[in-house]
């Protein structure tokens, strides 16, 4: 190999000068003035090849004959074990008291989100308002878990306004005695905020801090607190009741509200949802509880009489997902005659949702660490 590359450097010499009696290391080494540098900077090229050709045949030579070294020797498998468990243990040793920072950590963040959700004066004041419509405009001034105050104007097809008034307004009553308005979502979160920091406390100051499963145990229970609370805030989760099991009482609102309004607040992705829907009897036309034809499905008998009221002026048919279903709304069957949903970002919400899902993936990677330190699968229980 090295052969071919010093002809090859000699034949480029000889079409370069077209004869042969210039050395080719002048063409080799062209920056060099006198060929004694050029023989040592030669001298140095066939040493630095020689050291990488050599071990490639050695190589070659030892590929029928494939041996594993070890350095230094183990004297026999039993003493391989031992220095493998003792390897294990101080690596286990290492992450545990690496884990005390990490609670340490999680405690700062945890303690940040209960401020965010802790009742501070004067609260968020949250913009209301219906998208490319005036159906809805207000505000609503939210204290911790509680709504404090609110204030919005409807404009439905259903929902006559008072002579004289342009729509028809709902108003939290900021009287003493009024029911409170309590978001039972962020009730739920602070709560398992509190229970992460007692973890958190217990793990670090009443524990084992070098027993290994009872910190894999406190983690888990951590990463489980962390994750539920997490869920609360995006809304919807298991066992949340929905809005025609809970209404809220009449006196809630100044005035109170009438039997046929359903008023809702929830959250959802760490944003107030609000739902304000009109109701109608289900079936006003039997007095029984026999289901009346669906508008549209035929036009004989009610159908016909429907379409010819709403052709005189009547109401219109209604058009959203809750159209055509029937609830039982304090003791009662109804429809939905008109519904309105509107969100609006909070703040302090969308804040305390970034820091959870930061320190659940913390958490969770420190279980993991754990877990491959331990010995344990993926899907294993702590």
């Amino acid at each position: 190999m090295l052969r071919q590359l010093l002809l090859g450097d000699r034949q480029a010499c000889i079409r370069a000068n077209g004869h042969t009696r210039t050395p080719w290391l002048r063409s080799s080494f062209h920056g060099c003035r006198h060929e004694a540098q050029a023989r040592v900077w030669f001298e140095i090229v066939v040493r630095a090849v020689a050291v990488i050709v050599i071990p490639l045949s050695l190589e070659e030579k030892a590929h029928n004959n494939m041996s594993t070294l070890l350095w230094p020797p183990v004297a026999s498998q039993h003493e391989l074990t031992q220095e493998l468990e003792s390897t294990t243990a101080r690596e286990l040793e290492w992450l545990l008291s690496s884990l005390q920072d990490t609670l340490a950590s999680l405690k700062s963040g945890l303690e940040e989100c209960a401020a965010l959700l802790a009742p501070q004066e004067p609260g968020s004041t949250l913009v209301l308002s219906s998208l490319r419509s005036e159906n809805l405009k207000g505000y609503i001034t939210r204290v911790g878990t509680r709504v404090v105050k609110g204030d919005i104007q409807l404009r439905l097809p259903s929902l006559q306004p008072p002579r004289g008034q342009p729509a028809y307004r709902v108003s939290l009553s900021t009287q003493p005695t009024a029911p409170t308005v309590v978001l039972e979502q962020l009730t739920t979160t602070r709560t398992l905020i509190n229970a992460c920091l007692d973890v958190v406390d217990a793990t670090r100051w009443t524990g084992d801090a070098k027993n290994a499963n009872f910190i894999s145990g406190q983690m888990r229970l951590l990463h489980d607190n962390i994750q539920e609370a997490k869920g609360a805030l995006k809304g919807w989760t298991e066992g949340q009741k929905t809005w025609y099991e809970t209404p809220l009482d009449a006196k809630t609102f100044d005035p109170p509200l009438p039997s046929n309004i359903s008023f809702h607040l929830s959250i959802s992705e760490a944003a107030l949802l609000l739902n304000i829907r009109t109701l109608e009897a289900a079936y006003p036309n039997t007095g029984t509880n026999t289901p009346v034809p669906t508008p549209g499905g035929s036009y004989t008998g009610l159908s016909l009489r429907e379409r010819l009221a709403t052709a005189l002026g009547g109401p219109k048919p209604a058009f959203h997902d809750e159209a055509h279903e029937v609830f039982t709304y304090n003791g009662q069957e109804v429809r939905v005659r008109d519904k309105v949903r509107v969100e609006s970002q909070d703040p302090s919400l969308m804040a305390a949702m970034a820091k959870l899902r930061a320190l659940e993936r913390n958490v969770a990677l420190s279980r993991r660490a754990l877990d491959v330190v331990m010995g344990r699968d993926e899907g294993e229980d702590s």
